[in-house]
């Protein structure tokens, strides 16, 4: 049995992105997860949860996170708890599809951003005992950096020390906020969980998450061609103005 959480359950761990990012677009803690990536001016300047990516010819994707900097590189954060759903070439899948729909039409390939896939897992899925596993592309013959733009990373997230990676990634997965170690982390998770406006807000976003699985769910039976809009509608909670709509978008 696969042992990944429902997208629903895992998008709510992913919801913690937000918690990375104050009220200024600056990441609270540069030195925990960017360390490494000498990022230490980075600002978010857009942040986007559950994308979906859109492939016409082959395989679409559903992206958890997806934030742009300042600078306007591009950054897909991925929560993945079993290892079947971090293998290499998932990340190499996912920085295509970010590459593909970041490029223009007629665009020059210069402009291309650069882009990071960031998986944050719960094991250590390449088993080197690392906190963070940086991957990048080199010339075999010289060793020296190919410059493509594209990076992929991996944080192991069982990674546990002192170090403001392992406090991070602590707090990351704790659930009862006086255990966390990061006071912003903390005072969300108490406002999501505690307060009557951030319970409120909580159950919204649940809402959101619940009728955009369905809205992945219902594309990919349109997909399949099987299923008439009527049934599909009553299977995906959609109505089938929904389903029509949907189909429209994924004709044009």
């Amino acid at each position: 049995m696969d042992n990944q959480k429902p997208r629903s359950e895992k998008s709510l761990i992913g919801i913690r992105i937000f918690v990375f990012v104050d009220k200024n677009g600056n990441l609270f803690d540069k030195r925990a997860l960017i360390r490494n990536l000498d990022k230490s001016d980075l600002k978010v300047s857009a942040l986007h949860t559950q994308h979906f990516v859109t492939n016409l010819v082959n395989r679409s994707v559903q992206l958890d996170v997806v934030a742009t900097d300042a600078q306007n590189k591009t950054y897909n954060i991925e929560i993945q708890r079993g290892s079947s759903g971090a293998g290499a070439r998932r990340a190499r899948y996912h920085s295509s599809m970010l590459d593909i729909n970041l490029l223009k039409k007629n665009e020059d390939f210069e402009k291309l951003p650069e882009t990071y896939v960031i998986f944050i897992c719960e094991e250590d899925v390449l088993g080197e005992g690392e906190p963070l596993y940086q991957i990048e592309r080199y010339i075999l013959k010289n060793k020296k950096p190919f410059n493509d733009g594209s990076h992929i990373i991996y944080v192991n997230a069982s990674y546990r020390d002192n170090s403001a990676l392992g406090k991070l990634m602590h707090d990351f997965y704790c659930t009862e906020p006086s255990d966390m170690y990061y006071k912003l982390l903390a005072d969300k998770s108490n406002y999501y969980k505690k307060n009557k406006e951030g319970l409120h807000a909580m159950c919204e976003i649940l809402e959101d998450l619940i009728k955009e699985r369905n809205v992945e769910i219902a594309s990919h039976l349109l997909d399949e061609g099987n299923l008439s809009t009527e049934v599909i509608a009553r299977c995906c909670d959609l109505s089938i103005e929904e389903v029509e709509e949907l189909k429209k978008k994924k004709a044009s």
